[in-house]
């Protein structure tokens, strides 16, 4: 009941705004959030097979694996920023509705906050997309150079796509959609606030 004398209070525009930081906060707070989980939980299972040492007889992993895990790795711990900055807008939302106007943050630090948000998704999908890079690069090239006959004398099985390639591959799928989702949210924020 209060909450609703506090909202009959506030002006249409501030209300319309705290509805949408508050949707889009939670909204990609969560889709990140899970999505996060997931690719980190995939990123564990796939370091200890890059880290693997090149001992003879022992799984070998090529330069681009390396990279795109790193750069995976990166993008991911971009992603856990980027879910906390989208958490701030549910509280950004919370202070947006607060009757007492010293608390109500002003238009341009809103606009500041879903900046941040979105330089964030921003550099986290670049992150991404470079480890996405070079683990394609990898598996390209090793899908051009599988030898033919499988059963010969001496045949060289990191030249073979492994497991671990197709686990940084769906990590860093898992991180770019996360960070396009944080993106998308941004974006249609800065449009309703400015729209106000």
């Amino acid at each position: 009941m209060t909450n609703q004398l506090d909202n009959d209070r506030l002006p249409l525009a501030a209300q319309r705004v705290a509805f949408a930081l508050r949707t889009a906060g939670w909204v990609c707070f969560w889709v990140q959030l899970v999505l996060a989980v997931v690719a980190g939980l995939i990123l564990l299972l796939a370091i200890p097979s890059a880290l693997s040492s090149g001992a003879p007889g022992t799984r070998q992993t090529s330069a681009g694996t390396g990279g795109g895990v790193f750069f995976a790795v990166c993008g991911l711990l971009a992603l856990g920023y980027s879910a906390y900055r989208a958490f701030r807008f549910t509280r950004l939302s919370r202070d947006l509705r607060s009757p007492a106007t010293g608390v109500r943050p002003k238009k341009a630090d809103t606009i500041q906050e879903v900046r941040f948000a979105l330089i964030s998704n921003l550099s986290g999908m670049l992150l991404t997309l470079i480890g996405a890079e070079a683990i394609g690069g990898t598996l390209f090239v090793k899908s051009i150079s599988q030898p033919q006959v499988l059963f010969g004398a001496a045949v060289d099985f990191s030249r073979f796509i492994q497991p671990l390639d197709i686990f940084v591959v769906l990590a860093n799928i898992h991180a770019t959609f996360a960070h396009f989702v944080g993106i998308v949210g941004s974006l249609w924020l800065l449009d309703r606030i400015h729209k106000q």
